[in-house]
């Protein structure tokens, strides 16, 4: 029966019409609101019709009961459930994900699928920020609703400042990706600026940045760096100031539910050659390889 329902619920004019000709927006609300009610039977019930539809694996969790369905959403993991590669001539992936999209930033456009792209300009409000990504390489991490929901730092950085997006909240599974042009322009989501330091220390520091982009049912992001709740309702302001050092691997923050990060890596850092559209990467394994050749 399962499998029967998810094959029908995976027809893609099915799945892009209950997931997106819905009233976004109010139903992100009111699962935002379901999520946190604190009742053990309510927390259960929705638990389990969840790992119904989903391939949820709780095995990793630190804990095997939840108070609310959010806080299963939200859940750490077992101490070194996701070891950090030591090497900094790498950065690691920042989330659990799968690779949506990857390549190279060329005349200020990039990809969210194959066929579609879309202007940096539009992601990324700051222009001089966006422009100095020309020639820089990107990656596209989507988190499916099973999956870990925190996101950690890549390398050791200092986060200088964070730039919230109030907007729609399109889902982003391939599905709608092929169908909703600049679908990552158009949903709510921050700008992470972050700077760090070259493995070549004579390199000096640039800049990487993380947008996490929100979705349906996910309109909501927790920063540690920062202390408002970043979601439809925040009035602001956009631009928030900031000068927190983190060392790599350590969290910087969740979504409520699942959604993608949008990672633009300095000059001189390459995707690893091993990494293939559709892979599934954990956070902490090498994500992008320091490299001195053009």
């Amino acid at each position: 029966m399962k499998k029967t329902i998810q094959n029908i619920l995976s027809q893609e004019d099915l799945n892009f019409l209950l997931t997106n000709r819905i009233p976004r927006n109010t139903l992100t609300r009111f699962i935002g609101w379901f999520s946190q009610i604190e009742n053990p039977v309510v927390a259960f019930i929705s638990i389990q019709i969840w790992k119904f539809f989903s391939a949820l694996d709780l095995s990793e969790a630190k804990n095997q009961s939840f108070k609310s369905m959010h806080a299963c959403f939200t859940r750490e993991l077992k101490p070194n459930a996701r070891p950090i590669n030591p090497d900094l001539n790498y950065l690691v992936s920042p989330c659990d994900g799968l690779i949506g999209a990857f390549g190279k930033v060329i005349n200020g456009e990039i990809f969210q699928a194959k066929g579609f792209p879309y202007l940096i300009e539009d992601l990324i409000p700051n222009k001089s920020l966006a422009k100095s990504y020309e020639g820089c390489e990107y990656v596209t991490l989507r988190l499916t609703s099973s999956m870990y929901h925190r996101f950690h730092a890549p390398t050791g950085m200092q986060i200088r400042k964070i730039t919230y997006i109030s907007g729609d909240t399109w889902n982003v599974n391939p599905i709608a990706l092929k169908r909703v042009e600049r679908l990552f322009c158009k949903n709510e989501r921050a700008v992470i600026e972050c700077e760090i330091d070259h493995p070549n220390k004579e390199m000096g520091s640039s800049t990487l940045t993380l947008v996490p982009v929100a979705a349906i049912l996910v309109a909501s992001i927790r920063l540690h760096c920062i202390s408002p709740l970043l979601h439809l309702q925040y009035q602001g302001p956009n631009e928030i100031d900031c000068n927190a050092e983190v060392k790599r691997g350590e969290e910087l923050g969740w979504f409520q539910h699942g959604s993608t990060i949008i990672v633009f890596a300095p000059k001189n850092y390459r995707l690893v050659s091993s990494l293939n559209l559709g892979d599934n990467i954990r956070m902490g394994e090498v994500l992008f390889e320091y490299s001195t050749q053009p």
